[in-house]
């Protein structure tokens, strides 16, 4: 008793030395300035407990009226002080007191299972969490669940939104939440068949649901569940357009643009869309780089909507489409360019020479320029679309730059640098102008003058566009390499006439510049740089078993680590595309994806050995 009066008097106090620098703010019709304003026995007993002095905690708490005691606001602290001292005894008749003094909070009867789980009875605790459940009213499945969670239950948790689904009679609802906690729980099973249940319940919940699982697919496995799922959904299901939306947003994201072209074109002819969704894929499609998927999207569009609002884009995009593979197929099949340049001529008579089609007219110019080698042609056509009225800025500046090009293979740098400085200063926080400010360091670079390409870059690597970004901080990691113990540049100005003549696109005189560069400079820093750039002019020249042999010497020799990756992976190319040894490829990228865990080809490696291993569903 003497123990409690002491504590009691000792509270008092402390309670007085708490309160005394707490005073009032002058208010109208309030205390008087200066006056002291009372700290309540509640505010103080949770300052005790945040401090971890739980006992003064629990005896003020205890001092408190019984109704305020089983308030939300104090019974969590409360209970905390109690549990803390392992007083499991009073802390049960407390919560029991709560649950019958409100009957409306569940959250009460989560707080008594967890009561009994930290006295370390699991039965009761189990038999107390199914009593919660089995009592829920609507109003109280959002908040238990929420405890559940708070509490690390998500087994519990689960089964409250369950139970929240039978009491809707809707199995629908409380679909997000069920995502979202199958997402954190890792539960791929629940999640994948939650996330189908809710498309095709609700197609407006698309966005939610491929943010959702943008975040919870991380593995092979996890994707191949979906889609196997997501395939046989459709075929059994083709009226739930949801389904198909769901997996043509799955195979864009592993980039089978094959299996998305599927989903693209039927979701097309259902929803009416007149080839709009067909065209984005195929903008997609050409953009990685997959020109066969690409080509017959665009073929598509072109053959069902002659008549269409795409039709004129999708015409143009087919034809740049079939341009890009022929250029990125080694070696270069000069009947197929010279096929092409026809081509483009037939469109730019069907639809006529203006300001629509002066994007065909500059990628004609494009084919004469660089792969027919007709340079006057080229030029003719570029400066038909600067001079023509009416035609998009960024077309005839595009133009420009590519005329500025013309003119530096041509040996006239001036007249390059004029056209690319016109361009940068109309476009100068944009990519066209970050583009000409690109061309310009190059064309510095490539005159030896590295300070002054040095200084276009430092600007373009701080604000640009990421692609325009990478290439200006490669080749300002070139300069900055090349230039630290060699401060004349000597080996960095052989290897930029050498870049120069790839530019001008004279490969055999790149390719004797090389074997001369390699030969002078022996053991240069340059080395790894000027094998891979040989091996990539040996295979646009068609000699493979020199790229090849060129490339092992690469992957082969650790002291050119920094180029491996590089290697490694153009190596599995010219096997998969080039030799057509897939076997052989598919070895090589499960050695890029073993061997450099971190390489910036690790995607598209991952993705070319599953389809080489024949993993594609579509």
């Amino acid at each position: 008793m003497k123990t409690m009066r002491r504590l009691s008097l000792l509270l008092s106090l402390s309670w007085l030395a708490l309160a005394a620098p707490l005073r009032a703010q002058p208010t109208i019709g309030g205390p008087r300035p200066g006056s002291w304003a009372p700290v309540s026995g509640a505010t103080l007993a949770k300052d005790y407990a945040r401090r971890g002095e739980y006992e003064k905690a629990s005896f003020l708490f205890s001092q408190l009226k019984a109704d305020e005691q089983t308030s939300p606001a104090v019974l969590p602290d409360y209970l905390a002080a109690l549990q803390a001292q392992k007083r499991y005894k009073d802390a049960e008749k407390l919560v029991k007191r709560a649950i019958k003094q409100h009957p409306e909070e569940g959250t009460y009867g989560v707080a008594l299972g967890g009561l009994y789980a930290a006295s370390g009875d699991a039965a009761a605790a189990d038999k107390q969490y199914q009593r919660v459940i089995s009592q829920l009213t609507p109003a109280q499945v959002a908040p238990v669940a929420s405890e559940f969670g708070r509490r690390e239950q998500p087994a519990w948790a689960e089964r409250t939104y369950l139970r929240g689904r039978e009491l809707a009679k809707s199995n629908s609802e409380y679909a997000p939440e069920l995502i979202q906690l199958y997402t954190q729980s890792q539960q791929q099973d629940k999640l994948l068949a939650e996330t189908l249940r809710l498309v095709q319940q609700d197609e407006q919940q698309l966005p939610f649901v491929r943010n959702m699982l943008q975040n919870a697919l991380h593995e092979e496995k996890d994707f191949d569940a979906l889609e196997k799922l997501l395939v046989m959904a459709v075929q059994d299901h083709p009226e739930q357009g949801a389904y198909s939306e769901l997996l043509l947003w799955l195979q864009v994201q592993r980039h089978d643009f094959a299996g998305a072209l599927i989903q693209a074109r039927a979701l097309d002819r259902r929803s009416n869309t007149k080839g709009s969704r067909v065209l984005q894929l195929g903008s997609i499609a050409e953009r990685n780089k997959d020109y066969e998927s690409a080509i017959a999207a665009y073929d598509y569009v072109v053959r069902e909507y002659r008549q269409g609002p795409y039709y004129q884009v999708a015409r143009q995009r087919l034809l740049q489409a079939r341009e890009a593979q022929v250029r990125d197929t080694y070696p270069v099949d000069q009947a197929k360019v010279r096929a092409l340049a026809t081509e483009y001529e037939s469109l730019l008579t069907e639809l006529g020479r203006t300001p629509d089609t002066a994007p065909v007219i500059r990628s004609l110019a494009d084919l004469y320029a660089f792969s027919l080698d007709d340079r006057a042609k080229a030029m003719s056509l570029l400066q038909e679309v600067i001079a023509m009225p009416r035609a998009s800025a960024d077309v005839v500046d595009e133009s420009k730059t590519a005329l500025g090009d013309l003119y530096l293979l041509k040996g006239e740098p001036w007249e390059a640098t004029l056209l690319y400085s016109q361009v940068e200063k109309a476009h100068p926080e944009a990519p066209l102008g970050y583009e000409a400010k690109l061309r310009n360091a190059r064309l510095s670079y490539f005159a030896g003058d590295f300070k002054l390409a040095q200084s276009h870059l430092d600007i373009l690597k701080e604000a640009t566009t990421r692609e325009i970004a990478n290439d200006a901080m490669q080749l300002s990691l070139l300069i900055q390499e090349n230039t630290a113990e060699d401060t004349l540049g000597t080996g960095l100005k052989a290897y930029a006439a050498v870049e120069e003549l790839v530019f001008q696109n004279k490969l055999a005189e790149a390719k004797t510049g090389l074997d001369n560069l390699l030969r002078s400079y022996p053991g240069h820093a340059l080395t790894d740089d000027a094998l891979y750039l040989k091996a990539q002019l040996q295979r646009r020249t068609g000699d493979l078993p020199g790229a090849v042999a060129t490339l092992k010497l690469l992957t082969e020799n650790p002291k050119y680590d920094v180029l491996s990756d590089d290697a490694l992976f153009l190596l599995a190319r010219i096997q998969e595309e080039d030799v057509k040894d897939k076997a052989q490829a598919q070895t090589l990228y499960q050695q890029l994806l073993t061997k450099y865990p971190g390489s910036i080809y690790v995607a598209e490696a991952r993705k070319r050995f599953r389809r080489l291993r024949g993993d594609a569903v579509q």
